[in-house]
C-alpha cells in the first residue's frame, strides 16, 4: 500500500480534477457532509497551530463506480439533491475518497469556494488561545461585501502567486489604518505560517488502495468492507450510515431512490432520517428493528429492499399521509419519536384491508407519545408489537397497548408529567398542536413556524432576587430555570407575533392589554388583569394550570378512556 505526502493546497487540487492523476471523488457509498462552519473553522485552526489531522484513504481504480463530486459553494439544501453532483460512469482513472470526506469537503469550502454563501475569513491578528473554547486562530465565514479588516480571505493567502513577504504588506496597506510594529510582525508571521501549513509538501498523507497496478488486489466487496471498517471507528459513521454502504454498493439506483421518498415525506413540515427508513425496511421484512450490519450482508436482503421498493415506499408514505391530514400531528416537532410510525406502516404493508378499517391510530399515537412509550431504545418493543400485529393480522389498539404495558413501558398521563411538558421537552409541541389546531404548522419557509414562547419574559424573572442566607443580600434568584420554563407559562405564537418587534420580552399585561376574550381563551390565559402583573407571577400560574388541566382533563384519564374529540 503506498503511502503518497502532498501539501493541502496541492490535494484541494485533486478534487473533482481527472487531470490530477484521475483526481478525488466520492464514491456513492459516503454519506452526505456533515461538518457545521464552527467545524470546519476548527480544522482550520488545527491547521494552522501544526495538529496532525490523520492520514487520507484513497483508492485508486479504474472501475465503472458511480461517484459524485465534491461541492466547492455549499449549501444546505444541496444535502437532498446529491444526485445533481453525480459524475456519469467511466472505466477511466480515478480515486475515489474512503476515508476523509468531511476534512477534503471542508478544505474545499474554505480554499476555493463558500459555506452558504459565505467566505473563509481569518482574523490576521489573532493568535492567543481563547477561553473556553480553545480556539487560537480565529476563523470565520463572512459576507465579503461586509468583511473587513482584520479579516481576510484565508484562499487569497494560501492560493496567491505572490512571495510570502508580498502577501504580508498587501495586507497591511490595505488594512485602512496605521498599524503598530507588533501587529506588523503579527501579520508576516501568520502569513508565513499559512504557507508552511498549506503549501509545504509534507501537508497531509494518503493510504493508497491501487486497483490499476494489480487488479485483482482489491474487489469492488472488499472496497466496501474497507470502507466499513475505517469509518466505523468513533462517531463517524452511525449505523444506518454502513447500512445504506452496503445497500448503496450493489443497488446503484438507491440515493436516488432514497432522496426521492424522503423529498416527498419531508415535503409538509416533517423531517425523517434515512436511519427511519433503513429500519422501517428491515421491519417490513420481518429482519428485526434492531440495526445489525450483518443484516444486510445476509443472502438476498439487498435484493428483496430493491425488488419491493415501491410497495414499501407506498406503505411509507400512506401512513405518514394519514398522520398528517388525520391526525393532530402536523409537524416535526411535534413527532417525539418516529420509531412510533412503523408498527403502524408494518400493518399497512402485511395488512393493507385491516389498515383501512383501523381505529383509534390517533389514540395509540397520542398516548404512545405522549407517555413516552417508545422513548429510549424500543427495538424490542417494536419487534413485540410486529408478533402480535402478525398473531392478530392487523391493527387493534387495545392489544397494542397490552404488549407496551408488559414491556414495562407506561401508557398512563399522570400529572406529574403532565406538567413536565415545558418549554425545551420533547413533548411540548405535540401538546401544542393539539391546543392550537388552528396555527398553520407548515409554512413554505421553516423559521416562519409558530414558536413558543414565555408568557413572562425569563430575562424579567431572573431580575427577581430573594434573601441570600449565605451573604444576607437580596442577590439570590427567586424563579430558577423549572420555574420559568414550566409549561402554564408557556403559550404558542406565530412568527409573526414572536418576530422582531413582536412580543420579545413585553411583559404580560402591555402585551394582553386590548387583546379580545377570543384570543385569551385559545390560549388560556386568566382573564383578570391583575394576575398579569410581574409580581403576580405565582398566582397566574396557579390560575392558568386550572385552566389548562380544565382543557386537558380528558388526557389525564386512564388508556382504556377513549380520546374523545381528537
Amino acid at each position: 500500500m503506498k503511502t503518497p505526502k502532498h501539501s493541502l493546497r496541492k490535494i484541494v487540487s485533486f478534487l473533482n480534477n481527472p487531470d490530477e492523476d484521475g483526481g478525488f471523488w466520492l464514491p456513492n457509498i459516503q454519506r452526505p457532509f456533515v461538518w457545521n462552519e464552527d467545524q470546519i473553522c476548527r480544522l482550520f485552526d488545527s491547521i494552522m497551530r501544526e495538529y496532525p489531522i490523520s492520514t487520507l484513504l484513497i483508492w485508486k481504480t479504474k472501475s465503472a463506480i458511480r461517484r459524485r463530486k465534491f461541492i466547492d459553494n455549499f449549501r444546505h439544501e444541496m444535502l437532498t439533491h446529491l444526485s445533481e453532483f453525480y459524475v456519469p460512469e467511466d472505466n477511466k482513472k480515478k480515486c475515489l475518497v474512503l476515508d476523509g470526506q468531511q476534512r477534503l469537503q471542508s478544505l474545499f469550502i474554505g480554499l476555493k469556494g463558500s459555506y452558504e454563501g459565505r467566505e473563509l475569513y481569518l482574523n490576521i491578528l489573532s493568535g492567543e488561545v481563547a477561553a473556553p473554547d480553545d480556539v487560537k486562530y480565529k476563523f470565520a465565514f463572512l459576507d465579503p461585501r461586509t468583511a473587513t479588516f482584520p479579516f481576510v480571505k484565508f484562499k487569497e493567502i494560501v492560493n496567491s502567486t505572490k512571495t510570502l513577504r508580498a502577501v504580508a504588506q498587501e495586507i497591511i496597506d490595505d488594512a485602512g489604518q496605521e498599524l503598530k510594529k507588533l501587529q506588523q510582525d503579527k501579520i508576516s508571521d501568520h502569513v508565513s505560517l499559512a504557507f508552511k501549513t498549506f503549501r509545504d509538501d509534507d501537508g497531509i498523507s494518503y493510504q493508497e488502495l491501487d486497483s490499476i497496478e494489480n487488479e485483482e488486489l482489491y474487489s469492488e466487496d472488499d472496497v466496501v468492507e474497507i470502507f466499513i471498517r475505517a469509518n466505523s471507528g468513533g462517531t463517524k459513521l452511525g449505523k444506518s450510515d454502513l447500512l445504506f454502504s452496503l445497500l448503496s454498493s450493489s443497488w446503484e439506483d438507491a440515493d436516488e431512490r432514497m432522496e426521492a421518498l424522503l423529498a416527498q415525506l419531508n415535503q409538509h413540515g416533517f423531517s425523517f432520517p434515512r436511519d427511519f427508513v433503513l429500519k422501517t425496511c428491515l421491519t417490513l421484512l420481518d429482519q428485526g428493528a434492531r440495526y445489525e450490519v450483518d443484516k444486510f450482508r445476509k443472502s438476498g436482503i439487498r435484493e428483496e429492499i430493491e425488488s419491493k421498493w415501491e410497495e414499501i415506499s407506498c406503505a411509507i408514505r400512506d401512513v405518514i399521509d394519514f398522520v398528517r391530514g388525520k391526525t393532530f400531528i402536523r409537524c416535526v416537532k411535534a413527532m417525539p419519536s418516529n420509531l412510533v410510525l412503523i408498527p403502524l406502516i408494518y400493518v399497512r404493508y402485511h395488512f393493507p384491508e385491516s389498515w383501512k378499517q383501523a381505529k383509534e391510530i390517533d389514540r395509540f399515537l397520542l398516548r404512545s407519545l405522549l407517555a413516552g412509550a417508545f422513548s429510549g431504545t424500543p427495538d424490542q418493543l417494536i419487534d413485540d408489537l410486529v408478533a402480535r400485529i402478525n398473531a392478530i393480522k392487523g391493527f387493534d389498539v387495545n392489544e397494542l397497548f397490552d404488549v407496551i404495558r408488559s414491556k414495562g413501558r407506561s401508557l398512563e398521563l399522570t400529572e406529574d408529567r403532565f406538567w413536565q411538558m415545558g418549554y425545551g421537552s420533547d413533548t411540548v409541541h405535540l401538546l401544542f398542536n393539539l391546543w392550537y389546531r388552528g396555527f398553520n404548522y407548515t409554512p413554505a419557509y421553516e423559521n416562519n413556524l409558530p414558536q413558543v414562547d414565555h408568557i413572562f419574559p425569563q430575562s424579567a424573572l431572573r431580575k427577581i432576587k430573594i434573601l441570600n442566607p449565605k451573604t444576607n443580600r437580596n442577590d439570590l434568584m427567586k424563579y430558577k430555570e423549572p420555574d420559568r420554563n414550566q409549561l402554564a407559562n408557556c403559550m404558542l405564537l406565530t412568527q409573526e407575533e414572536n418576530g422582531a418587534g413582536g412580543k420579545s420580552d413585553t411583559l404580560p399585561d402591555q402585551w394582553f392589554e386590548g387583546k379580545d376574550e377570543a384570543y385569551l381563551e385559545n390560549h388560556l390565559i386568566p382573564q383578570d388583569p391583575a394576575l398579569w402583573k410581574l409580581e403576580r407571577f405565582e398566582d397566574f400560574i396557579e390560575a392558568r394550570k386550572k385552566l389548562i388541566l380544565r382543557h386537558f382533563a380528558y388526557l389525564l384519564t386512564t388508556t382504556k378512556t377513549s380520546a374523545d374529540g381528537l
